[in-house]
């Protein structure tokens, strides 16, 4: 009899500790999770700056350079397969002065500055308050991609063409620079500021060709 008691006596205290104890057990799990979230987050790569995003765009288009330097193939070879584009559509640009007309990819990539201009998303999207830079290849064909942007000057309209609105830039400033000059991705808190970018000179490029317009 007296062991029943002892029984029903424990029972007792183990369904009033019972809300308790599940209590600590449910803090514990949650302890656990917040380490492992704190622990993941830390050990996470953090995304490139833009002044090593940008090291890496001027750098493709140097490649792109070098490679649209070598001699054309002959008649009688395959031409070579085009590079599958990954980016999508994002808007026209336009340069009358230019005879230019290129689509913009989202995305600096170099599939992506092989067939149209590119505009770095990690810059200000086009439109907004801020500095969205577009960089494309100067191919040696006379008017193909960026060729010929050496020839826009002050006071030139560039128009960008999205979806759903029609941006009219004018170019303020021309300027040619180190490729490592990330100085000119920079905003001033006030203008919606157009960036284009390529390489300078045509020939063996050391520099590049820095192209500044303000939404007028």
């Amino acid at each position: 009899m007296r062991k029943f008691s002892y029984v029903l006596i424990l029972a007792g205290i183990l369904i009033m500790l019972y809300p308790k104890a599940n209590e600590w057990y449910n803090d514990w799990q949650q302890d656990k999770l917040l380490e492992s979230a704190e622990l993941s987050t830390s050990e996470s790569t953090p995304p490139p700056d833009l002044k090593s995003r940008y090291a890496e765009v001027t750098q493709l288009l140097a490649e792109e350079s070098a490679l649209d330097a070598q001699a054309q193939p002959q008649e009688t070879e395959k031409p070579e397969p085009e590079i599958e584009v990954g980016g999508k559509v994002i808007a026209l640009i336009e340069i009358d002065k230019i005879d230019l007309k290129l689509p913009v990819l989202e995305g600096a990539t170099k599939a992506n500055m092989k067939h149209a201009a590119a505009h770095m998303k990690e810059t200000t999207p086009i439109g907004e308050m801020g500095n969205a830079a577009i960089a494309a290849h100067r191919a040696r064909t006379t008017g193909r991609l960026f060729n010929r942007l050496n020839e826009v000057v002050i006071g030139d309209t560039i128009t960008v063409k999205t979806s759903d609105q029609t941006y009219n830039y004018e170019v303020y400033d021309i300027s040619v620079v180190l490729p490592s000059d990330v100085s000119v991705l920079d905003g001033n808190n006030k203008d919606k500021i157009l960036t284009l970018i390529t390489c300078d000179p045509l020939v063996d490029p050391t520099h590049r060709l820095i192209v500044h317009a303000k939404l007028s």
